[in-house]
Protein backbone atom coordinates (compact mmCIF):
# COMPACT_ATOMS: atom_id res chain seq x y z
CA UNK A 1 0.00 0.00 0.00
CA UNK A 2 2.64 2.19 0.82
CA UNK A 3 4.77 1.39 -2.32
CA UNK A 4 1.37 2.18 -3.94
CA UNK A 5 1.13 5.39 -2.20
CA UNK A 6 4.53 6.70 -3.40
CA UNK A 7 4.12 5.60 -6.72
CA UNK A 8 1.19 7.72 -7.10
CA UNK A 9 3.04 10.90 -5.75
CA UNK A 10 6.00 10.37 -7.82
CA UNK A 11 3.51 10.02 -10.74
CA UNK A 12 2.16 13.28 -9.69
CA UNK A 13 4.74 15.26 -8.98
CA UNK A 14 6.22 14.40 -12.59
CA UNK A 15 2.96 14.98 -14.08
CA UNK A 16 3.29 18.49 -12.16
CA UNK A 17 7.17 19.25 -13.09
CA UNK A 18 6.11 18.46 -17.02
CA UNK A 19 3.22 21.05 -16.54
CA UNK A 20 5.22 23.46 -14.65
CA UNK A 21 8.38 23.36 -17.11
CA UNK A 22 6.16 24.67 -20.15
CA UNK A 23 4.39 27.16 -18.61
CA UNK A 24 7.52 28.91 -16.77
CA UNK A 25 8.99 28.99 -20.35
CA UNK A 26 5.95 30.35 -21.64
CA UNK A 27 5.79 33.08 -18.92
CA UNK A 28 9.05 34.18 -19.37
CA UNK A 29 9.70 34.43 -23.17
CA UNK A 30 6.44 35.18 -24.14
CA UNK A 31 3.61 36.71 -21.68
CA UNK A 32 6.21 38.66 -19.64
CA UNK A 33 7.83 40.04 -23.23
CA UNK A 34 4.41 40.54 -23.88
CA UNK A 35 3.62 42.72 -20.84
CA UNK A 36 6.70 44.72 -20.74
CA UNK A 37 5.94 45.56 -24.60
CA UNK A 38 2.79 46.66 -23.21
CA UNK A 39 4.22 49.10 -20.57
CA UNK A 40 6.64 50.61 -22.93
CA UNK A 41 4.37 51.43 -25.16
CA UNK A 42 2.98 54.11 -22.51
CA UNK A 43 6.00 55.06 -22.48
CA UNK A 44 9.00 57.73 -24.23
CA UNK A 45 11.85 55.78 -23.84
CA UNK A 46 14.96 55.95 -26.68
CA UNK A 47 16.33 52.43 -25.91
CA UNK A 48 18.93 53.64 -24.09
CA UNK A 49 18.41 55.63 -20.87
CA UNK A 50 17.38 53.77 -17.88
CA UNK A 51 15.11 56.59 -17.46
CA UNK A 52 11.52 56.26 -19.16
CA UNK A 53 9.22 58.46 -18.77
CA UNK A 54 5.09 57.86 -18.67
CA UNK A 55 3.21 59.74 -21.80
CA UNK A 56 0.03 57.66 -21.48
CA UNK A 57 -1.56 57.39 -24.55
CA UNK A 58 0.31 59.47 -26.62
CA UNK A 59 1.86 56.72 -28.62
CA UNK A 60 -1.66 55.25 -29.66
CA UNK A 61 -3.03 58.90 -30.79
CA UNK A 62 0.64 59.11 -32.97
CA UNK A 63 0.05 55.65 -34.29
CA UNK A 64 -3.61 56.45 -35.38
CA UNK A 65 -3.19 60.21 -36.43
CA UNK A 66 -0.01 59.85 -38.63
CA UNK A 67 -0.93 58.57 -41.94
CA UNK A 68 2.97 57.45 -42.50
CA UNK A 69 2.22 55.34 -39.68
CA UNK A 70 -1.08 53.87 -40.15
CA UNK A 71 -1.39 53.98 -43.36
CA UNK A 72 1.12 51.92 -44.17
CA UNK A 73 -1.29 49.03 -43.37
CA UNK A 74 -2.41 49.48 -47.17
CA UNK A 75 0.65 48.22 -48.63
CA UNK A 76 -0.39 44.84 -47.15
CA UNK A 77 -3.53 44.78 -48.64
CA UNK A 78 -2.26 42.88 -51.68
CA UNK A 79 -0.30 40.07 -49.70
CA UNK A 80 -3.83 39.73 -49.06
CA UNK A 81 -5.12 39.49 -52.23
CA UNK A 82 -2.32 37.30 -53.38
CA UNK A 83 -2.44 34.81 -50.57
CA UNK A 84 -6.39 34.22 -51.11
CA UNK A 85 -5.14 33.17 -54.87
CA UNK A 86 -2.14 31.45 -53.24
CA UNK A 87 -4.56 29.53 -51.35
CA UNK A 88 -7.23 28.65 -54.53
CA UNK A 89 -3.83 27.40 -56.36
CA UNK A 90 -2.60 25.19 -53.35
CA UNK A 91 -6.45 23.72 -53.55
CA UNK A 92 -6.15 22.99 -56.81
CA UNK A 93 -2.91 21.25 -57.31
CA UNK A 94 -3.68 19.02 -54.16
CA UNK A 95 -6.19 17.80 -55.73
CA UNK A 96 -4.69 17.21 -58.82
CA UNK A 97 -1.77 15.81 -57.34
CA UNK A 98 -3.94 13.95 -54.72
CA UNK A 99 -5.02 11.84 -58.28
CA UNK A 100 -3.58 8.84 -60.14
CA UNK A 101 -1.30 10.81 -61.90
CA UNK A 102 2.19 9.86 -63.36
CA UNK A 103 5.01 11.35 -61.90
CA UNK A 104 3.12 13.17 -59.27
CA UNK A 105 6.12 12.63 -56.47
CA UNK A 106 8.09 14.79 -58.57
CA UNK A 107 5.65 17.45 -59.29
CA UNK A 108 5.16 17.45 -55.15
CA UNK A 109 8.71 17.97 -54.85
CA UNK A 110 9.00 20.80 -57.39
CA UNK A 111 6.08 22.67 -55.69
CA UNK A 112 7.79 22.44 -52.10
CA UNK A 113 10.65 22.91 -52.60
CA UNK A 114 10.66 26.97 -52.86
CA UNK A 115 9.36 26.73 -49.45
CA UNK A 116 12.93 25.64 -47.88
CA UNK A 117 14.90 28.33 -49.34
CA UNK A 118 15.98 30.71 -47.28
CA UNK A 119 13.76 34.12 -47.40
CA UNK A 120 16.61 36.40 -48.09
CA UNK A 121 18.36 34.23 -50.93
CA UNK A 122 14.68 33.91 -52.42
CA UNK A 123 14.11 38.06 -52.68
CA UNK A 124 18.01 37.91 -54.51
CA UNK A 125 16.75 35.58 -56.43
CA UNK A 126 13.73 37.70 -57.79
CA UNK A 127 16.02 40.51 -57.82
CA UNK A 128 17.71 39.02 -61.18
CA UNK A 129 14.15 37.88 -62.24
CA UNK A 130 12.13 41.28 -61.99
CA UNK A 131 15.17 43.50 -63.13
CA UNK A 132 14.51 45.59 -65.54
CA UNK A 133 17.18 46.04 -68.15
CA UNK A 134 18.58 42.29 -67.70
CA UNK A 135 15.97 40.68 -65.34
CA UNK A 136 14.95 36.93 -67.08
CA UNK A 137 10.89 37.81 -67.22
CA UNK A 138 11.83 41.35 -69.14
CA UNK A 139 13.69 38.89 -71.36
CA UNK A 140 10.88 36.37 -71.90
CA UNK A 141 8.65 38.97 -72.55
CA UNK A 142 10.75 40.27 -75.49
CA UNK A 143 11.09 37.40 -76.86
CA UNK A 144 7.59 36.71 -76.81
CA UNK A 145 6.68 40.06 -78.33
CA UNK A 146 5.27 41.69 -75.26
CA UNK A 147 6.56 44.93 -73.71
CA UNK A 148 10.03 44.01 -71.85
CA UNK A 149 10.48 47.49 -70.00
CA UNK A 150 8.20 47.11 -67.34
CA UNK A 151 10.03 48.07 -64.05
CA UNK A 152 7.94 45.32 -61.80
CA UNK A 153 9.94 46.82 -58.78
CA UNK A 154 9.75 50.55 -59.25
CA UNK A 155 6.27 50.72 -60.16
CA UNK A 156 4.43 52.34 -56.92
CA UNK A 157 1.09 51.04 -58.60
CA UNK A 158 2.21 46.69 -58.61
CA UNK A 159 5.38 47.36 -56.62
CA UNK A 160 3.56 45.33 -53.65
CA UNK A 161 1.81 42.82 -56.07
CA UNK A 162 4.82 42.33 -57.41
CA UNK A 163 6.49 41.28 -54.08
CA UNK A 164 3.47 39.53 -53.10
CA UNK A 165 3.68 37.20 -56.13
CA UNK A 166 7.15 35.98 -54.54
CA UNK A 167 5.21 35.00 -51.62
CA UNK A 168 2.74 32.89 -53.20
CA UNK A 169 6.11 31.10 -55.25
CA UNK A 170 7.48 30.60 -52.21
CA UNK A 171 4.81 29.58 -49.65
CA UNK A 172 2.52 27.72 -52.06
CA UNK A 173 3.95 24.47 -51.89
CA UNK A 174 3.62 24.03 -48.27
CA UNK A 175 -0.33 24.76 -48.74
CA UNK A 176 -0.60 22.41 -51.47
CA UNK A 177 1.07 20.13 -48.53
CA UNK A 178 -0.62 20.69 -46.01
CA UNK A 179 -4.18 20.50 -47.90
CA UNK A 180 -2.64 16.93 -49.61
CA UNK A 181 -2.38 15.67 -46.46
CA UNK A 182 -6.02 16.72 -45.27
CA UNK A 183 -7.49 15.32 -48.75
CA UNK A 184 -5.58 11.68 -47.85
CA UNK A 185 -7.42 11.33 -44.27
CA UNK A 186 -10.68 11.54 -46.08
CA UNK A 187 -12.12 7.80 -47.28
CA UNK A 188 -11.63 7.04 -50.92
CA UNK A 189 -15.19 4.99 -50.38
CA UNK A 190 -17.07 8.07 -50.01
CA UNK A 191 -15.79 9.20 -53.62
CA UNK A 192 -16.69 5.45 -54.60
CA UNK A 193 -20.33 5.61 -53.30
CA UNK A 194 -20.64 9.34 -54.95
CA UNK A 195 -19.27 7.90 -58.34
CA UNK A 196 -21.60 5.25 -58.34
CA UNK A 197 -24.81 7.42 -57.61
CA UNK A 198 -23.96 9.89 -60.56
CA UNK A 199 -21.75 12.81 -58.89
CA UNK A 200 -19.76 15.05 -61.06
CA UNK A 201 -16.52 15.84 -60.20
CA UNK A 202 -17.35 19.48 -59.14
CA UNK A 203 -19.75 18.21 -57.19
CA UNK A 204 -17.61 15.62 -55.61
CA UNK A 205 -15.68 18.55 -54.62
CA UNK A 206 -18.05 20.88 -53.73
CA UNK A 207 -20.37 18.27 -51.34
CA UNK A 208 -17.38 15.89 -50.01
CA UNK A 209 -13.93 17.70 -50.63
CA UNK A 210 -14.49 21.08 -49.24
CA UNK A 211 -16.76 20.30 -46.08
CA UNK A 212 -14.24 17.53 -45.40
CA UNK A 213 -10.79 19.94 -45.63
CA UNK A 214 -12.67 23.14 -43.73
CA UNK A 215 -10.52 23.47 -40.81
CA UNK A 216 -7.93 22.71 -42.83
CA UNK A 217 -8.62 25.74 -45.07
CA UNK A 218 -9.31 27.81 -42.05
CA UNK A 219 -5.73 27.02 -40.62
CA UNK A 220 -3.90 28.35 -43.90
CA UNK A 221 -6.02 31.32 -43.80
CA UNK A 222 -5.00 31.69 -40.37
CA UNK A 223 -1.47 31.38 -41.88
CA UNK A 224 -2.15 34.09 -44.84
CA UNK A 225 -3.44 36.51 -43.32
CA UNK A 226 -0.88 36.81 -39.84
CA UNK A 227 1.53 36.28 -43.31
CA UNK A 228 -0.37 39.52 -44.90
CA UNK A 229 0.16 41.45 -41.97
CA UNK A 230 3.69 40.64 -40.68
CA UNK A 231 5.28 40.56 -43.90
CA UNK A 232 8.89 42.24 -44.01
CA UNK A 233 11.87 40.26 -45.33
CA UNK A 234 11.18 40.32 -49.00
CA UNK A 235 10.37 43.89 -49.42
CA UNK A 236 13.06 44.83 -47.27
CA UNK A 237 15.61 43.40 -49.09
CA UNK A 238 14.48 44.20 -52.34
CA UNK A 239 13.25 47.40 -52.30
CA UNK A 240 14.00 48.83 -48.52
CA UNK A 241 10.13 49.96 -48.96
CA UNK A 242 10.76 52.07 -52.23
CA UNK A 243 9.95 53.49 -54.41
CA UNK A 244 9.09 56.92 -52.50
CA UNK A 245 8.13 54.46 -49.65
CA UNK A 246 4.95 52.72 -51.73
CA UNK A 247 6.26 49.31 -50.34
CA UNK A 248 7.05 49.78 -47.09
CA UNK A 249 5.15 47.79 -44.98
CA UNK A 250 3.95 48.08 -40.89
CA UNK A 251 6.71 45.37 -39.70
CA UNK A 252 9.60 47.76 -41.77
CA UNK A 253 7.99 51.02 -40.05
CA UNK A 254 8.29 49.48 -36.33
CA UNK A 255 11.99 48.30 -36.99
CA UNK A 256 12.52 51.99 -38.47
CA UNK A 257 10.89 53.79 -35.69
CA UNK A 258 12.89 51.90 -32.70
CA UNK A 259 16.43 51.57 -34.80
CA UNK A 260 16.69 54.61 -36.96
CA UNK A 261 14.91 56.96 -35.09
CA UNK A 262 15.51 55.37 -31.35
CA UNK A 263 11.88 55.70 -30.40
CA UNK A 264 11.37 52.69 -28.58
CA UNK A 265 7.97 53.58 -27.20
CA UNK A 266 6.34 54.91 -30.25
CA UNK A 267 7.36 51.08 -31.69
CA UNK A 268 5.93 49.49 -28.79
CA UNK A 269 2.42 50.93 -29.03
CA UNK A 270 2.95 49.94 -32.82
CA UNK A 271 3.68 46.48 -32.29
CA UNK A 272 0.77 46.36 -29.78
CA UNK A 273 -1.69 48.04 -32.57
CA UNK A 274 -0.15 45.37 -35.39
CA UNK A 275 -1.23 42.63 -32.20
CA UNK A 276 -4.62 43.83 -32.32
CA UNK A 277 -5.82 44.11 -35.72
CA UNK A 278 -4.12 40.65 -36.07
CA UNK A 279 -6.52 38.65 -33.33
CA UNK A 280 -9.11 41.23 -34.43
CA UNK A 281 -8.89 40.13 -38.25
CA UNK A 282 -8.64 36.52 -36.94
CA UNK A 283 -11.59 36.99 -34.99
CA UNK A 284 -13.50 38.29 -37.75
CA UNK A 285 -12.31 35.80 -40.13
CA UNK A 286 -13.22 32.83 -37.93
CA UNK A 287 -16.65 34.36 -37.46
CA UNK A 288 -17.20 34.15 -40.77
CA UNK A 289 -15.96 30.89 -41.11
CA UNK A 290 -18.17 29.22 -38.43
CA UNK A 291 -21.21 30.63 -39.89
CA UNK A 292 -20.44 29.68 -43.21
CA UNK A 293 -20.12 26.70 -42.16
CA UNK A 294 -23.42 26.34 -40.04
Amino acid sequence: MLSHLSFRKQKTIVMILFIIMPLLLLLTFAYYPALELIRLSFTNWDGLSPDKQWIGWENYREVFSNPEIFGVFKHNLAYFVVGIVQNILAIYFAVLLNSKLKGKMFFRLLLFLPYILNGVAVAYLFGYVFDTTQGSLNTLLGALGLPSETSWLGSESFVNYTLASIGLWRFMGFNMVVYLAALQSIPKDIYEAAAIDGASGWQSFTRITLPNIYQIIELNLFLTVTGALEVFDIPFVLTHGGPAGASETFVMKILETAFQFNNYGLASAMSVVLLVIVIAVLGVQRYFLNRGRA
